[in-house]
């Protein structure tokens, strides 16, 4: 069953009176879109000791601004299904240390993401998106466009966590939480039918000519 704080992933703004609450979008979005290249940028045999230094910087920043942890720990632990996936891919090819760095690499760029939304309304996140987006202009690029498909973005990772979710109780349930294809099979054709579906409203709102 999928409980709240599954749900609570991305998308969900938590009222406060914080510092981080306080913050300019514009700047609080910024530094994310820098954690994230910083962290990119570590080589990958130390990618695990960045990973888990980041990740306890984002906790730290997390407890200042007064933000419910639990829900957001037991959010992330839906996206530990597929990240553990990876990182059992990666121990093969690459190694212990490439494949702890890629896991605690992704828990602290989620978790990271995640305080953003937490402390700023959607409506200021997509505003600042926008504004943000207007120099394209001169490629054709419509800012609107680039606001509605960030916003779509956000609201649809709740979504995929859910059916991560769903799909990992599906497999316990019939005792094969053990095996990845039971999991992974059946949340990839359900996120693609939900992309699917989710396409032809737009077209049917004539939103996507």
């Amino acid at each position: 069953m999928t409980t709240p704080g599954d749900a609570l992933l991305l998308g969900a703004y938590v009222p406060g009176r914080s510092w981080l609450h306080r913050a300019p979008t514009g700047a609080k979005l910024g530094g994310l879109a820098l954690f994230g290249i910083g962290l990119a940028l570590v080589p990958g045999r130390v990618g695990w000791v960045a990973g888990s230094l980041a990740f306890g910087a984002v906790v730290v920043v997390a407890l200042s601004a007064r933000l419910p942890l639990g829900l957001a720990f037991r959010a992330l632990r839906a996206l530990l299904v597929l990240g553990l996936a990876v990182a059992v891919y990666q121990v093969w090819r690459s190694g212990w240390q490439v494949a702890l760095g890629v896991l605690t690499t992704l828990v602290a760029l989620v978790l990271a993401g995640l305080v953003v939304t937490m402390t700023t309304p959607m409506d200021s996140i997509i505003e600042v998106v926008v504004r943000a987006s207007r120099p394209l202009r001169r490629f054709g690029l419509n800012p609107e466009w680039v606001g509605l498909a960030f916003a779509l973005t956000l609201r649809g990772i709740p979504a995929l966590v859910e059916i991560v979710t769903e799909a990992r109780d599906a497999a316990r349930a019939r005792g094969l939480d053990r095996d990845p294809r039971a999991i992974l099979v059946p949340a990839v054709i359900r996120t693609v039918a939900r992309a699917r579906t989710t396409g032809e409203a737009l077209a049917a709102r004539g939103l996507a000519d």
